[in-house]
């Protein structure tokens, strides 16, 4: 892919079939120099350290549920593996076999074809070769199928295919998913000035969302995250909004990094004006990274149904 990302899924029905993609997977990156992560489940885990010897102590093994169940945890999770571990590599590439902790379920599987078509648009711009396996034992046929809608190649028996029913993000979301904007016509200065801000992006999201009650949220976890980084000593940005895969995402990047961590969960709420619990609260997408090349906060909304209480709002 032009990005860098690559984006495979594979259908095992047998631990010898999970061996048999997993395996040369993480030796060829091993021999290229590349950080492998390894995140499934405990038997998974014990089956590969196993097979691999002495090799697997150069590989990063975690169960699946580190990395946490809801989609955006784990997307935002992968994304600032590959921002800490990138340098090493000699060619940039990061490897990551991710076969997440699905609970089951209609609901679940509807979540994580959600996330699955995310992985395409959150990773994009990065250089991380991902499989995501599938244990055909354990999933039912709905899920066989969101792997194959949701991954533009994927791996059975050992073998790379090219999967005729992947479907675009876009293409995902139906003809409604508006196109792409242009960043230099929606890109916005920030220079302190926090109402300005949250004026340009509710004007953004009014015209991209139908629902103002959405757009009210997406204006309150930007106002959030351009008060996280003042309070880091950042007064000037890059901020724009752009439509993608049937969602509204804001980025806004300093030139300057951010010392220190981004704080999420209930215990950052002790923590007012330097964390961004509540944008992690509201946001169905969210990451943050920071290095020499300074800090981007990305985060995304998606229109939500009628009658669907926001998590925010039940706290």
């Amino acid at each position: 892919m032009e990005s860098g990302f690559r984006h495979q899924g594979c259908l095992y029905g047998s631990d010898a079939g999970f061996l048999a993609m997993a395996v040369p997977f993480a030796e060829d990156g091993l021999r290229r120099g590349e950080p492998v992560l390894v995140t499934t489940t405990a038997a998974n885990l014990g089956l590969l350290r196993a097979a691999m010897g002495a090799a697997a102590d150069r590989v990063a093994f975690a169960e699946s549920d580190c990395f946490g169940r809801r989609p955006k945890q784990l997307a935002g999770a992968l994304h600032r593996y590959w921002g800490r571990h990138r340098s090493t590599a000699p060619t940039g590439t990061v490897r990551i076999l991710a076969e997440p902790a699905r609970a089951g379920g209609s609901g679940d599987e509807a979540a994580w074809q959600l996330a699955e078509a995310e992985f395409n648009v959150a990773l994009s711009g990065t250089r991380i070769w991902m499989i995501c396996p599938y244990d055909t034992r354990t999933t039912g046929p709905g899920v066989v199928e969101v792997a194959r809608r949701t991954h533009p190649e994927y791996v059975v028996d050992g073998e790379l295919r090219p999967s005729a029913q992947f479907r675009s993000p876009e293409e995902a979301d139906g003809p409604a998913a508006a196109a792409p904007s242009r960043v230099a016509e929606d890109l916005f200065r920030f220079e302190g000035d926090l109402v300005a801000v949250r004026r340009h992006v509710l004007e953004r999201a009014n015209a991209l969302l139908r629902s103002e009650d959405t757009a009210t949220l997406l204006g309150i976890a930007v106002g959030e995250a351009i008060t996280y980084l003042l309070e880091h000593g950042i007064d000037r940005a890059a901020v724009w909004v752009r439509p993608a895969a049937g969602r509204v995402v804001c980025t806004l990047h300093s030139e300057r990094p951010v010392d220190g961590p981004a704080f999420y969960g209930p215990r950052a709420a002790a923590r007012p004006g330097t964390t961004l619990w509540m944008t992690d609260q509201i946001c169905e997408w969210l990451d943050v990274s920071s290095d020499t090349a300074g800090c981007t906060i990305e985060l995304a909304m998606r229109e939500r149904p009628a009658g669907v209480v926001h998590p925010a709002r039940g706290r």
